[in-house]
């Protein structure tokens, strides 16, 4: 299988830069629903130029339509955005929200669909599970190692495309809600403003870890892996993705020319490969952050992979870039009172063209060299002749002129054949599943979820609450114990290979014993349990994004038939999502980043035990961290909770089939009164104004 080298494009004209470097295929973003809203992205004309321009030189054009739609964007604005793109011959689009895999396999048949990154595909099961729903490539999670990206390979025939250089984002793609929650800057709807850069102070059982004002706990450094490409390619990866959608164009340009220096290098010699200091050199001279580092591909973090500052170095691109046309084949025949003939074939493409009689000379007749000259002259094309067979009979002359114009209508002739090989009709447009409008439901129920045994022990005392939600560590205690209440499983909120099977033989066992809730938070997790008969018991929590109608009609075809509404959606556009099979988070502290990077370990030591830090900003805001030692994660909390009160009315007119409150951080004592104060609200209309909380995305939603 061809290797691609993957660029990134947040211009026009670094798109045609790109692919004139050596790029096998760029990604870009148009107009709407891309994750770098901010970046120069491609007009609608600009776009269908760039796709024949592309093809031209043998190239692909990704377009990124990777951020979660809401219902009204995506059955009234997503196929009259793309429907110009597909006719024209659009590669790929590259998703992250599963309603618009669905939609776009449905609507545009034959386009190609990437799994974005931002899907945070961990493992081999979610890759199989999106291959069966006609994914034919799966971007993967940054974090993964090269072991791990193996084993997705093994299990898969799909494409798997993964990150060699460029930033990296310290938490999970798609699982931050950081710049979203403190600013209405949504990472999921391409608008993120990268809190993790800014500077906190960080504070732990043993006093302040952090050094210094400025330091900055949650920037790492950016990848740069030319020198283990060779073990990257071993490991199944096809497609090398560049990052810098938001960087200049002459460093997509410069480190896309030093990749393909080095892929073509590989591929000469792959026993003797071997990076060149000046190189190296270049590559940190273009762009750093503090250094650089090979990413998750070796280790699994660590303090080595962070740059602890936000100081940016930048330089003009170091050398010559090196730029790359396109082979062609020609066939130029002069014979003396026939018409001269110019035939040429690009990949499999095949062209004649023809012009003026050639004469006889009268004088000096036009030799073999002087034509190569002539004809050699490709200019502003993106071709040259790789080989050029001139046959000629007889003393031939034909003015220099004819042979130009020759040489252009040929290669526009090859052009146009080309492009026109991609041209496609409009498909016939079709209907989504259309449900039924949201009734309020006439009673409000409540379920709980907690991450320590005391908090469940308060919950279970609580009589109006019918399920609780355990960690999967005390779930099976609880289970064993004779109460009136349902007791369900939380799975981890990051599931990698192997993962599972430490898990696997606790869900059978809660399942015997009567458990008939799983609250799934990531893709992996959720293919497991669909591949072992259990999706009948799965809860997709918020973090699985179910923001449009869509969405969830892919995940009721798949076998799972409950879910959690997204925290980013207000209640304007939870009105117009089906919400009869969903619960509604009112309560908790709202889980702003999953990272795979330790805070403890990095700026102490590694404890191998869950453990609680505090994040302190400039503004003297305080953000829980907890590290989940067992899976080897990190989450980061909200400063504030999160709580729906005094918009009690609003929410029972959603038409959810429970309301669900969340307690993570809280004692024994917190969580009785704010679970008893809650269900006083809603049931008995007994309000509470004791607390300080924040009403999220409820209210002002997200751009």
């Amino acid at each position: 299988m061809k290797i691609e080298l993957l660029a990134p494009a947040g211009s026009y004209e670094g798109l045609i830069q790109n692919l004139e470097c050596g790029a096998d295929a760029v990604y870009v973003g148009g107009k709407a629903f891309g994750a770098r809203a901010y970046a120069q992205n491609l007009s609608e004309e600009q776009l269908l130029q760039a796709i024949d321009e592309a093809h031209i030189r043998n190239k692909k054009i990704y377009l990124t339509v990777n951020t979660l739609l809401k219902n009204q964007e995506l059955y009234q604005k997503l196929y009259d955005y793309l429907i110009p793109f597909y006719k024209q011959g659009l590669d790929a689009v590259i998703v992250q929200d599963i309603g618009v895999l669905s939609f776009v396999r449905r609507e545009f048949p034959g386009m190609h669909i990437h799994a974005s990154t931002q899907m945070a595909v961990t493992g081999p099961q979610a890759a199989m599970l999106l291959e069966k729903n006609g994914v034919n490539r799966v971007v993967t999670a940054r974090e993964l190692s090269l072991e791990e990206i193996s084993s997705i390979r093994r299990c898969t025939n799909m494409e798997i495309e993964s990150f060699v250089h460029g930033a990296l984002c310290y938490s999970y793609s798609g699982q931050c809600l950081f710049s979203s929650i403190l600013g209405g800057r949504s990472g999921n709807r391409g608008r993120c403003a990268q809190p993790c850069r800014l500077p906190y102070q960080v504070y732990g059982k043993q006093g302040k870890l952090t050094k210094g004002k400025e330091m900055c706990p949650l920037s790492p450094k950016d990848m740069n892996t030319i020198e283990i490409l060779p073990e990257i390619i071993e490991a199944g990866v096809t497609s090398l993705k560049i990052e810098g959608r938001m960087k200049q164009a002459s460093y997509a340009a410069g480190v896309v020319s030093i990749y393909r220096k080095y892929l073509d290098r590989y591929f000469e010699n792959p026993q003797n490969y071997r990076v060149e200091k000046q190189d190296k050199e270049d590559l940190v001279a273009l762009f750093s952050r503090g250094g650089s580092c090979r990413g998750y591909y070796e280790i699994r973090n660590g303090r080595q992979m962070m740059a602890f500052s936000n100081e940016k170095k930048t330089g003009e691109v170091i050398g010559e870039i090196r730029k790359k046309k396109e082979k062609v084949k020609g066939n130029l025949m002069l014979s003396v009172g026939k018409r001269v003939t110019l035939e040429l074939e690009y990949e499999g493409v095949h062209v004649q063209t023809e012009s003026s009689v050639v004469q006889e000379a009268r004088k000096q007749p036009l030799d073999e060299e002087r034509i190569r000259t002539q004809m050699e002259k490709t200019g502003n094309t993106p071709y040259e002749f790789g080989a050029l067979d001139i046959q000629l009979e007889g003393n031939v002359f034909l003015p220099m002129s004819v042979l130009n114009q020759l040489r252009r209508d040929a290669f526009e002739q090859l052009q146009n054949k080309i492009v026109q090989h991609f041209r496609r009709e409009a498909p016939v447009r079709t209907k989504g599943e259309m449900l039924e409008d949201n009734q309020p439901r006439e009673e409000t129920f409540f379920t709980a979820s907690c991450e320590t045994m005391e908090q469940a022990e308060e919950l279970m005392q609580i009589p109006e609450i019918s399920g609780i939600y355990c960690h999967w560590d005390f779930a099976l205690k609880l289970l064993e114990k004779s109460c009136d209440k349902e007791i369900y499983m939380m799975l981890p909120h990051v599931i990698r290979p192997g993962d599972m099977q430490k898990l696997s033989g606790t869900i059978q066992q809660a399942v015997r014993a009567g458990c008939r809730r799983f609250l799934v938070r990531n893709m992996e997790s959720a293919a497991w349990m669909l591949q072992h008969g259990y999706g009948e018991y799965c809860v997709m929590d918020s973090g699985m994004y179910t923001f449009n109608n869509e969405s969830m009609a892919f995940w009721r075809q798949q076998g799972i038939r409950r879910f959690t509404a997204p925290l980013e959606l207000n209640g304007r556009e939870l009105k117009g999502r089906y919400n009869k099979d969903s619960e509604m988070p009112v309560y908790g502290y709202i889980p702003m980043m999953i990272s795979a990077q330790c805070v403890q370990k990095n700026l102490d030591a590694c404890r191998k035990n869950d453990a609680t830090l505090t994040l302190k900003d400039r503004y003297d805001k305080e953000f829980r961290v907890k590290c989940y030692c067992g899976f080897c994660y990190n989450m980061i909390y909200n400063s504030l909770p999160y709580g729906l009160l005094k918009e009690k009315q609003d929410v029972k007119k959603l038409g959810f089939e429970s309301l669900r409150l969340n307690f993570t951080l809280e004692s024994a004592g917190e969580t009785r009164k704010i679970a008893r104060d809650f269900i006083q609200c809603y049931q008995k209309n007994v309000d509470s104004c004791a607390y300080i909380l924040t009403k999220g995305h409820f209210r002002r939603g997200v751009e």
